[in-house]
């Protein structure tokens, strides 16, 4: 196969990770015999610094001519003052939106390697299989806002074919695993709560009647997140729970930057990066975990390319680095040595090419 990768590295750690993505990339194309193509291009910071616009229009547009979207995190401190006329995050949200990724898949699985390096008991997280199904392009993120010197609104809005859609891709996914869909909501107190609650219900009932259904608050599913992970199975939630939720979740996996995500919409195309942010603290020192941008490169090979075995093998070879000791400082405990992001990386790539 001959697909075309547009590569968005970003900011902070951003390019550290996406790197390693890509040198695994690589490795499966040459084991397997495809052939990848990556055009690298700015978003985020690094596109205000050249440009002025946190998305160019040739970003976007390579984005739309490529199979699909590998990135890395965006932002940090230097752009996102409270007075910024301009700032990282809308360039994410823009191409997003432009690119009709409406569906956000963050699955959480801990490795049994790594149940210590979690602050909750072993016993808690043991087994635990989560796909969280967040809607993407729709809420508070995207309702207009306003600001004076006195005050500030953001308005969420949700329709009913914003609901719709999001709905039939969990419950698609739920079928394929344990059947069962928690839907996450503020019914008591919100009307988008209330749309969301009744939309998703009739959808599942009428399109996937073998699916089992409860309907959660979000406090109350923040809280079972810690306390009982494992009754979970697919969690449906709308864009601003769904971004809180998986930052939590992620805790239950040992750190942000084990997690991967694939934001995908109508077609084949899609946009896939890790779920930490840029780190700015740690960009530029080699440390950065490189695990969840490179476990986002094969959902990009599963859901994009429809290249199944090979994803499995890049899972495969990221589970056995795992278990060969390759850890980042962020998930190694006090007696062990860290590795650095390019060994992690090499780790992984070596593994694809040897199993061949």
């Amino acid at each position: 196969m001959k697909a075309s990768i547009a590569l968005l590295p970003g900011d902070g750690i951003g390019p550290e990770v996406t790197v390693e993505a890509v040198r695994c990339l690589q490795s499966v194309a040459r084991r397997f015999e495809h052939q990848f193509e990556f055009h690298e291009a700015l978003l985020g910071g690094a596109a205000i610094d050249v440009t002025g616009e946190p998305l160019p229009a040739a970003t976007l547009a390579a984005c739309r001519s490529a199979d699909a979207v590998l990135m890395g995190a965006i932002g940090g401190p230097r752009w996102s003052h409270p007075d910024a006329p301009v700032r990282p995050e809308q360039g994410l949200l823009a191409l997003r939106r432009e690119l009709g990724v409406y569906a956000n898949l963050r699955p959480v699985a801990p490795h049994a390697a790594l149940l210590d390096a979690t602050p909750l008991k072993p016993d808690v997280i043991r087994g635990v299989d989560i796909m969280v199904v967040r809607e993407l392009t729709g809420g508070i993120y995207f309702g207009a806002k306003t600001r004076t010197a006195t005050q500030a609104s953001d308005l969420c809005e949700y329709t009913v074919a914003e609901i719709e859609r999001v709905t039939r891709v969990a419950g698609a996914l739920a079928m394929q695993r344990r059947r069962q869909v928690t839907s996450v909501d503020k019914a008591n107190v919100l009307e988008t709560s209330r749309l969301w609650r009744t939309v998703v219900e009739r959808v599942l009932r009428e399109e996937f009647p073998q699916l089992r259904l409860e309907h959660m608050l979000v406090d109350a599913a923040a809280m079972h997140l810690l306390r009982k992970p494992r009754d979970f199975d697919v969690l449906l939630t709308e864009n601003m729970f769904g971004d809180i939720l998986t930052d939590e979740a992620s805790m239950l996996a040992g750190s942000l930057g084990l997690l991967p995500s694939a934001s995908l919409g109508a077609t084949r195309k899609g946009l896939y990066e890790p779920i930490h942010g840029s780190a700015p603290d740690i960009a530029g020192q080699g440390i950065a975990n490189p695990y969840g941008a490179i476990l986002s490169a094969a959902l990009l090979l599963r859901h994009s390319l429809e290249l199944h075995e090979e994803a499995a093998a890049l899972e495969n070879a990221v589970s056995r680095s795992i278990e060969n000791g390759f850890l980042t400082a962020d998930v190694v405990d006090g007696t062990a040595r860290a590795c650095s992001s390019r060994e992690a990386g090499a780790s992984v790539a070596d593994i694809v090419a040897d199993s061949g």
